[in-house]
């Protein structure tokens, strides 16, 4: 007898339409949040290329490396401590995606089984609960396919975010100090304090 699926338990098809719109978003995204009023006679590439000419390591190069390769921006930016820790995210949310999926799959078959009168692995478990299990596994699964988009987003914001403080002075230069103050208001009187003192 072929088994049939009931409309409720079908494949949803939306986490892979969202995730689809996700990275196609942040494909466009470097074109967009790099956007600027250009002046009359200027060229796009030369208004773009000035916004960036003083910073070290170049946002956009990072971000399409990124995008390309995870890992490939952090490389550019001088910051490959956080590769492994992209993978290892990779590798933790995709090992989690096929477990819900295989949990999923196993818990699915047993409801379908159940709706057929056939025997099921699960004979102490009825419909209710195994629809319950198909749901809960399918949850699961479909929020850690989510979770991977996430972990690729937060590889592009990353490398984009270093990029742009690759200009920021940090310096032996730039010093904060807190140091006692004392100062005279009157012939008799003093006022004791503590005072902060920012060296640039």
């Amino acid at each position: 007898m072929k088994k049939i699926a009931p409309p409720s338990y079908q494949y949803k098809k939306a986490p892979w339409i969202f995730l689809g719109l996700l990275l196609l978003g942040f494909l466009v995204f470097p074109r967009n949040s790099l956007a600027q009023v250009v002046r009359e006679g200027d060229s796009v590439d030369e208004t773009k290329e000035a916004s960036f000419s003083s910073l070290p390591k170049n946002p956009k190069k990072a971000t399409i490396l990124s995008a390309i390769l995870p890992g490939a921006g952090q490389v550019y930016n001088g910051k490959s401590w956080k590769v492994p820790i992209i993978y290892a995210g990779f590798m933790t949310d995709i090992y989690f995606i096929q477990f819900n999926n295989r949990r999923y799959q196993v818990f699915r078959e047993a409801l379908f089984a159940s709706d057929n009168n056939e025997p099921s692995i699960f004979p102490n478990l009825n419909r209710q609960a195994l629809a319950r299990n198909v749901d809960y596994w399918r949850r699961n699964r479909d929020l850690t396919i989510l979770l991977l988009a996430v972990i690729y987003g937060l590889n592009l914001i990353d490398a984009n975010v270093d990029a742009h403080l690759s200009g920021f002075d940090i310096s032996d230069d730039l010093a904060l100090a807190i140091e006692p103050h004392h100062e005279t208001i009157m012939a008799q009187s003093q006022q004791v304090g503590l005072s902060i003192k920012l060296k640039f």
